[in-house]
């Protein structure tokens, strides 16, 4: 059998060795550190904007505590982007409250703002005002943050901006990852760096930080014994694992334009066909590409596709299933105008690591062009 092609596997530089070393070396192999303090420094610093980040376990938890910070509790309803990942809306629901699911655009396939407010409007007329607003970044593309935030403005509604698949992308100039109230990162095995597992949240003050942290490590209160007034949480990063962040950090600039050059390949060798189309950027945006997405011109075709390439030992993946299609939350109020479905049906996902080599990307081509020869 050929070697595995993965849609997106870690890719480590060797800088990751000397931090994770000096954590054995001092003996910092305890929950926190002195890597833990400079991968937020690290991270502060390539944000800019004044922010504050405080390295989690996952970007489920930053998700999380965001809406803990937000005062998102039992009975309230928060607005979800229906297309994403399910980590965006399960920590909803840890919150006793209901995800109100909102459909995509296609100039982004992010949250369509008209449909936002459709949906804030009937939730209002109801007897509910959403209570927070989660707006992902999906695939690194960055959503329209000025329409999300007029309308989220326009009804006093705080947006949690979900930049798990989009560090390095660029609205307008500024940096994802600083666009929400709150915003969250990942750093998963397969995103654009990784530290193993873990993420961020973001915040816009230093004294919200520092309530993150409290909440993130067991809500301690201060005095010399163990003292909770709060419910706290596990939530804090490793040190050992910030010293692999802080490692990949050195690299994040090199991985983003890695991607963006796998998108390119594929652009140029697929444009001629006119089963497959591509997500533009839009004017003003910078896509990190975290993965290369295409449409096909029927899910009979993406799926014939993406068994020819696992046939070729080749990973590939539809799109993210919306959330209202989900057995778990297809109970849950959506508003929909059929892009996210049609995104699915439809659409793929490429491989897309920052180490795939030129003869993988070859192979990839070849596969495909293959499939469209004989299908």
């Amino acid at each position: 059998m050929k070697p595995k092609i993965w849609l997106s596997s870690p890719h480590m530089s060797g800088n990751e060795l000397s931090y994770i070393n000096e954590a054995f070396d001092t003996n910092w192999v305890a929950p926190l550190g002195p890597n833990v303090n400079g991968f937020e420094s690290d991270l502060q610093f390539y944000l800019k904007d004044n922010k504050h980040v405080a390295a989690l376990a996952s970007g489920t938890s930053a998700l999380h505590l965001s809406l803990i910070m937000l005062g998102v509790s039992h009975g309230d309803e928060v607005i979800c982007q229906s297309k994403t990942f399910s980590a965006s809306a399960n920590p909803i629901v840890y919150q006793g409250a209901s995800p109100v699911f909102v459909d995509s655009e296609r100039d982004t396939w992010n949250m369509c703002p008209e449909q936002l407010e459709i949906a804030i409007k009937d939730r209002i007329s109801k007897g509910t005002k959403p209570k927070a607003i989660i707006a992902v970044h999906l695939y690194g593309m960055p959503y329209k943050a000025d329409e999300i935030n007029e309308v989220a403005l326009k009804y006093s509604i705080p947006v949690l901006e979900d930049s798990a698949e989009s560090l390095g992308s660029l609205y307008k100039g500024k940096n994802c990852g600083t666009l929400g109230d709150f915003s969250i990162l990942s750093f998963n095995g397969n995103k654009i760096i990784t530290t193993s597992g873990g993420g961020a949240i973001v915040t816009k003050s230093k004294e919200l930080k520092q309530h993150a942290v409290f909440l993130a490590t067991q809500a301690r209160d201060d005095a010399p014994h163990y003292l909770h007034s709060q419910i706290g949480y596990n939530y804090r990063m490793s040190n050992i694992l910030a010293g692999i962040g802080r490692g990949q950090m050195r690299i994040l600039d090199s991985h983003v334009a890695k991607r963006r050059s796998n998108h390119q390949f594929y652009f140029d060798a697929f444009n001629h066909n006119s089963k497959i189309t591509f997500l533009k950027e839009p004017k003003g945006y910078f896509s990190n590409r975290w993965l290369s997405c295409i449409l096909l011109d029927s899910k009979e075709t993406r799926e014939g596709l993406r068994l020819a390439l696992e046939k070729e030992n080749i990973e590939s993946r539809p799109l993210w299933k919306p959330m209202h299609q989900q057995p778990i939350f297809k109970d849950y109020p959506s508003y929909l105008n059929g892009v996210s479905d049609e995104l699915f049906e439809k659409g793929l996902c490429l491989p897309s690591g920052s180490n795939l080599t030129d003869n993988e990307l070859e192979r990839i081509a070849s596969t495909i062009n293959s499939y469209f020869v004989t299908c």
